[in-house]
């Protein structure tokens, strides 16, 4: 059986505003919140979106190395999925 690696997803425009909604985020088990941030916009965004997600987080100084409770990366943790090559290659580019 093959592991579920992505929640519903959100296609259409998307406003500057809406994008900026994702970026605050809280930790509740020690995961950095930049971490939280991006793996909840990568669930919740379709990969266009997403990396509109990704300039504005960068632009607003938010760290795309954070790391959750377990000491993953963000590109760790999506990497390890399955259908994640095109957000993967957004986060590499962001780098």
């Amino acid at each position: 059986m093959q592991k579920k690696d992505k929640e519903k997803v959100f296609g259409g425009e998307w406003t500057e505003a809406q994008l900026k909604e994702f970026l605050v985020a809280e930790s509740y088990d020690g995961s950095d919140p930049d971490y939280i941030a991006v793996i909840r916009a990568y669930r919740h965004m379709v990969p266009e979106t997403f990396a509109d997600f990704i300039t504005v987080f960068k632009n607003e100084g938010h760290n795309l190395n954070a790391k959750n409770a377990a000491g993953e990366t963000i590109l760790e943790t999506i990497s390890g999925h399955t259908l994640s090559d095109s957000y993967a290659k957004t986060i590499q580019s962001a780098l």
